[in-house]
Formats: C-alpha cells, sequence, structure tokens
C-alpha cells in the first residue's frame, strides 16, 4: 500500500528513502571513519553499535516524515528511540559533543544524497525535512544523554552513600577500594574525612554545593548525608583543615570535625572514626575554632567516652611523661596545685623558678603540649588522669 503525506508531499521520496536505508547507514559509518580520528580508535562492539545507530537514523527519517514531520510548524519530535539500538554504555563511552559529530556527519551524507533521493521536484522540500530532522535528532540525543546523567549522577550518589556507610561502619579494605573503584576514585593522597551538621533539605543539593566547593580548591571528595550529619572524604587536599575551612559553606551551623589524614581511601576508616567521635564531643568545647582537628579534641572525646582518645592520651600524653623521670610529672603536679602560678610551684618543690620554668618546656617538647596554654594544660590533666586510673600493663619478659 503507498504510503501517504499530508498533501501528498514527498510520498514518492519517502519510498525511495526507505530502498536506500542500508546503503545511507553503510555510507555515513564509513564518512565517520574517514573524518573522526577517535571514532577510528573505537573497540569493534561501540562501532557497531553507531551502525545499529545510524540504520535506526535513516528509518526514524522515514518515519518522522511519514507522520508529518517535514510539515511547517509540526510539533512532531523525533524518538529517542533512534539511540535505543545502543547499550546505555555507548553515552559513557561517547560524549554528546561526539554524538553531535555523528549525527552531522549522518545528515551530511544524506544530504550529499539528496538529488539521488528525492522524486523529481522534490529535491528542495527533502533537503529542508533533512535539515529541520537533523535540529529534532540533535534534540533527541540531547534528552538521552540528560537522563543518562541524571541516572548516572542518581547511581553515583548511591555509591557515595554506600561507600560512607562502610567507611562509618569501619568495613574492611577490600570493601572500601571496590566501591572506590565502582565511582571511579583516583588515587588521591591523603585522605581526611570532615564530618559537620547537614545544612538541610534536598540531599542531592546539599551534595551539589560541597562538590561544587571542592571543584574550586581542586580536591577530590565522596560525601554523603547520614541524619543531621554531612560526611565529607577529601582526597588529594595536602592541608586538609584549610580545605575544610574553604567548604564550610556547604556544611550548616555548628563544629565541623575534621580527621587526621591516611596515606590511603582504604585507610580512612581511622579518620572518619576520629572525626565522628570529635564531632559527638565538640559541643564540649564551644570555643572551639571551626573547623577542629579530631586531634584537638582528644580530652572531650576521651571524657565522652572515645576509647581510642583515651588510648591515644594514655600512651602518647602520660606514657611518654612517665619515661622522662619522675621530675617532670612532680613539677607538673605541683604546677597545677598551685592554680598554674610558676613561683607558688618552685616554693613547693623547693626549686628555683627558672628549674620549673624548664622542667615545664621539657614537658611541652615531651607531649606536644605545654602546661602555660590553658586549652594544653586541660589535655595534660586528663592524660593524667586517664594514665593514672588506666596505666598501661607491664611489659612482661618473654620466658626463658
Amino acid at each position: 500500500m503507498p504510503v501517504e503525506l499530508a498533501g501528498g508531499e514527498l510520498a514518492d521520496t519517502l519510498r525511495r528513502i526507505e530502498r536506500s536505508a542500508g546503503a545511507l547507514a553503510t555510507a555515513s559509518v564509513s564518512r565517520m571513519d574517514e573524518t573522526l580520528p577517535w571514532f577510528r580508535e573505537l573497540p569493534a562492539d561501540q562501532r557497531a553499535w553507531v551502525m545499529l545507530v545510524a540504520q535506526t537514523g535513516v528509518r526514524s527519517l522515514v518515519e518522522w516524515l511519514r507522520q508529518g514531520g517535514a510539515a511547517l510548524g509540526s510539533p512532531t519530535e523525533v524518538s529517542d528511540e533512534v539511540f535505543a539500538a545502543a547499550p546505555l554504555a555507548l553515552a559513557r563511552s561517547i560524549s554528546l559533543q561526539q554524538t553531535v559529530a555523528l549525527i552531522k556527519v549522518m545528515i551530511d551524507v544524506v544530504e550529499e544524497q539528496v538529488p539521488h533521493l528525492a522524486a523529481s521536484g522534490e529535491e528542495r522540500l527533502l533537503r529542508e525535512a533533512v535539515l529541520k530532522f537533523s535540529r529534532e535528532i540533535a534534540f533527541a540525543a540531547a534528552r538521552v544523554y540528560a537522563r543518562a546523567a541524571e541516572s548516572r549522577t542518581a547511581w553515583d550518589a548511591r555509591l557515595q552513600a554506600l561507600l560512607v556507610d562502610a567507611l562509618l561502619r569501619g568495613d574492611s579494605a577490600d570493601v572500601l577500594a571496590s566501591r572506590a573503584a565502582a565511582l571511579g576514585w583516583g588515587d588521591a593522597q591523603p585522605v581526611a574525612v570532615a564530618v559537620g551538621r547537614s545544612p538541610g533539605g534536598e540531599v542531592a543539593a546539599v551534595l551539589h554545593t560541597i562538590y561544587r566547593a571542592a571543584r574550586r580548591i581542586g580536591v577530590e571528595i565522596i560525601g554523603g548525608v547520614h541524619g543531621d550529619r554531612l560526611v565529607v572524604v577529601l582526597g588529594g587536599a595536602a592541608d586538609p583543615m584549610a580545605a575544610a575551612t574553604k567548604m564550610l559553606a556547604g556544611f550548616g551551623g555548628g563544629p565541623v570535625v575534621v580527621g587526621p589524614a591516611v596515606p590511603r581511601l582504604e585507610e580512612a576508616t581511622d579518620s572518619a572514626r576520629a572525626a565522628l567521635a570529635g564531632f559527638r564531643a565538640a559541643p564540649a568545647w564551644p570555643a572551639a575554632p571551626r573547623p577542629v582537628a579530631a586531634v584537638e579534641l582528644l580530652p572531650e572525646r576521651a571524657l565522652a567516652g572515645d576509647g581510642e582518645a583515651r588510648r591515644t592520651l594514655r600512651q602518647d600524653v602520660y606514657a611518654p611523661l612517665v619515661r622522662a623521670g619522675g621530675e617532670l610529672m612532680e613539677t607538673l603536679d605541683a604546677f597545677f596545685a598551685a592554680g598554674g602560678v610558676l613561683e607558688s610551684a618552685a616554693r613547693a618543690l623547693f626549686v628555683h623558678p627558672n628549674t620549673v620554668r624548664y622542667r615545664l618546656r621539657r614537658v611541652g617538647d615531651v607531649t606536644g603540649f605545654s602546661p602555660l596554654s590553658a586549652r594544653d594544660t586541660f589535655t595534660l590533666r586528663v592524660a593524667l588522669t586517664i594514665g593514672r586510673l588506666d596505666p598501661a600493663p607491664p611489659v612482661v619478659s618473654p620466658a626463658g
């Protein structure tokens, strides 16, 4: 049964295009191979997919003309099914810009064949129809890529949430590595975890803001919203504290705590654990800077029940004082008992004030915390208390 368009226009031409569909697709792919260097480098399976799309595109032109798409002012759109012949993976291998280049080559080939495809007297109508079709198929490609981007964004967001969950649970390095690989996480070193309050609203909008801030400073991140908390994994920031400072606008109000930097993402569970413990303990230090390093919150974390903070204070602060000899501990106790008055401590110890001053400097050298700083004094007092309540077990010599 003959195909008729509105008013009978292009009916004869349409039959000619239908008969030439295969040849047009083959010629289009040959032209792509000649003019697009990147196309020649595609794997064979992807080139085959492009061939299928080209064949479907020619058939789509026929169907579009049949539905009256060439008519002036027609609302007819090219169906997105033109691109359904290829798997969604093709959209991940070929960019939208490259797809537009492929479409242009195909349209050029069809335009060159207009004298042979068009029935007598229908050349101008066909040429105008092809130009209009090229615009419509470009719009269809844009819609397909937009949907693919939305789907990929949603999937990536889900993968990121799973990775952040794994970090917070302390999953194995293998689990973290596999999920990071699925996200395309590069070998961005060092890695640190920042935890703060989420600003609220749609999770996608929250993550978009934090990702935009990360792009501006050139760091790689993975983010997730867990309840009212925003957890951000920072990669490639030489100074994670400085990076977190530049990303504060993405967090809600309240403290933002940055865990210690670790060499690789697979080890980031330690950083996440410290950042979370610090975030929970941060309200106990209202004057804390923003952001604040988790290590700066060791005394609050220890008082809140964080076993890792207690261990750190015992091993890295109390134990070095014990090893340094009794006079440092004795001087520190006297200094605390004297309310931080150096002369009073010297009288209690029957030594010169300069001796006390020297010993306090030694405490700072040994522990990293200066007794002359109010904040460090608090840390030292908590460390001494923990060390005396929970001393490290004695070293047992091996038998024999």
